[in-house]
């Protein structure tokens, strides 16, 4: 058994941190998008993806240095929260890797996103350089490009694996991948409503994830 891993929001409490400095980015755009909006039309998509749907709000191209800027607000925000690991994570994979289930992570994000965020809450090393990105794959969440990579990589079939999941775009890519997934909605910005008409299984702490996927 495989389990999958999205990165923002499942392993890292980064989402709010992430989301407030996209806003902020837009905004100096002149699209003034809440945090609250931000999350909701992008959360869980690849960077690709969210200028996409930006520029087709705003009707132009983004300057070639916003995402460069942004991102570097972004991580210097992430230092001085600091970021933090979800709450009881670490335990949960532990857990599920001393009962002989394997891991790796499916994320959204960049690779150096990722080495940089589960490095700096001390998550890197629990798996192993089993790190997949949507930068590997033609189409990023929700299709299920990047869960089927993963898989076929680590030599293992869909209808063994499991994706852990926070936003709707990853339950709907891990359920198109012929994946169970299980929805994290323990986040108060959580679309518990949207996570379950997508097909995830819904639970509130992590605490409870190895006893849900060994079920």
């Amino acid at each position: 058994m495989l389990a999958i891993f999205d990165c923002d929001g499942v392993l890292v409490d980064s989402e709010p941190i992430a989301n407030a400095s996209f806003s902020a980015a837009l905004a100096a755009q002149g699209l003034h998008w809440s945090i609250e909006e931000t999350m909701r039309r992008l959360l869980g998509r690849s960077l690709k993806s969210c200028v996409e749907i930006v520029e087709a709000e705003l009707g132009r191209t983004l300057p070639d240095d916003f995402l460069e800027k942004m991102q570097a607000v972004t991580y210097g925000n992430f230092r001085d929260a600091p970021l933090q690991p979800i709450d009881g994570v670490k335990d949960a994979v532990l857990a599920l890797q001393a009962a002989g289930v394997e891991t790796c992570v499916a994320s959204s994000g960049a690779p150096e996103k990722m080495r940089f965020t589960l490095g700096l809450t001390g998550l890197w090393d629990l798996f192993g350089g089993r790190i997949f990105s949507s930068s590997q794959v033609p189409r990023g969440k929700p299709f299920p490009d990047l869960f089927l990579h993963a898989a076929l990589s680590l030599d293992v079939q869909p209808f063994d694996c499991i994706v852990i999941e926070d936003s709707v775009a990853g339950v709907q890519a891990g359920r198109a991948a012929g994946m169970r997934v299980l929805a994290y909605a323990g986040a108060p910005y959580a679309d518990r409503v949207g996570l379950a008409a997508a097909g995830g299984e819904l639970f509130d702490a992590m605490k409870l994830l190895p006893g849900l996927v060994l079920r």
